[in-house]
């Protein structure tokens, strides 16, 4: 059985009373599937306790985007996380953190933004110029309510993964970060909470995005002439907000001393906007 706390003073009281050394973070917005069970799933694996919080972080959406109508789908998520759990060691524990409104996160009077700087200001954060502010924000706060050793996050969301690592860094927090492979379903689209605003005109459209990166890794591995290539789709499909060729570790133009590339894109498909990524050793033959 799973342990559920809406509150962060229960929560807190609930923490206070851990002793294990051992204690895992999947912080998540709800909605889960299987990407989301994936990352718990490894947290199980590794820690004595998995902490999962379940919170629509409104600091990450901007005035015009969908936090309004973003799925919430707690009970639905209480389920998943239960059926889980029962496959676990019995030694396991799992509790989840799902506050039950925003000042359990951000308190009445609450005036911090934790802000990491040029990396948030490209890509995504050139499109939504204020979401990686919220989104360390709230993971800072995360972190620090739960006091968790390690932290699982999906590399689907790359660029928010390398920003995550970046604060970690510069603020020397005590905590791992773990970035887990993209979950894809059969056709090959990585699994987002998103996809379900898609048509199915609209989800069939979409498989072109995994279908190109696929094509671009296969240009890079073979070593032939990929840069045409995506510079051809750009000026012919104006669905892409971005596909770039880039440093993984920092999401720079590649160098000498680049040693993984990452192939990063945005891409609409309808209304609905889509990320997706793939990783390719710089040595790849």
């Amino acid at each position: 059985m799973i342990k559920v706390f809406t509150t962060k003073k229960d929560f807190d009281h609930y923490r206070n009373a851990l002793k294990s050394e051992k204690i895992g973070l999947v912080p998540t917005m709800g909605n889960l599937h299987k990407g989301h069970i994936s990352l718990i799933e490894k947290s199980t694996e590794e820690n004595d306790v998995t902490i999962v919080t379940i919170f629509v972080n409104p600091k990450q959406f901007g005035p015009n985007e969908d936090f309004d109508k973003y799925p919430r789908t707690l009970d639905e998520d209480l389920a998943k996380i239960s059926a889980m759990a029962l496959l676990i060691s019995a030694q396991k524990e799992i509790a989840v953190f799902a506050p039950g409104s925003n000042e359990e996160i951000y308190p009445q009077g609450f005036s911090t933004t934790i802000s990491v700087g040029p990396m948030t200001q490209k890509f995504e954060g050139s499109v939504r110029p204020t979401h990686f502010d919220g989104v360390t924000t709230v993971v800072y706060r995360l972190f620090t309510i739960t006091r968790a050793h390690i932290a699982y996050f999906g590399q689907k969301d790359v660029q928010q993964c390398l920003i995550i690592k970046k604060m970690v860094k510069d603020l020397d927090i005590k905590i791992k970060i773990h970035i887990m492979p993209i979950v894809r379903n059969a056709e090959g689209l990585a699994l987002s909470s998103r996809n379900q605003y898609l048509s199915e005109s609209e989800r069939a459209e979409a498989l072109t995005l995994p279908q190109t990166l696929v094509k671009i890794e296969k240009l890079i591995r073979t070593k032939q002439d990929y840069k045409t290539f995506v510079s051809d789709v750009l000026k012919n499909d104006k669905r892409w907000d971005y596909l770039e060729i880039l440093d993984s570790d920092n999401m720079e133009a590649p160098s000498a001393k680049t040693q993984e590339l990452v192939i990063v894109a945005a891409f609409r498909s309808g209304t609905t906007r889509l990320l997706d990524n793939i990783l390719v050793p710089v040595h790849a033959g």
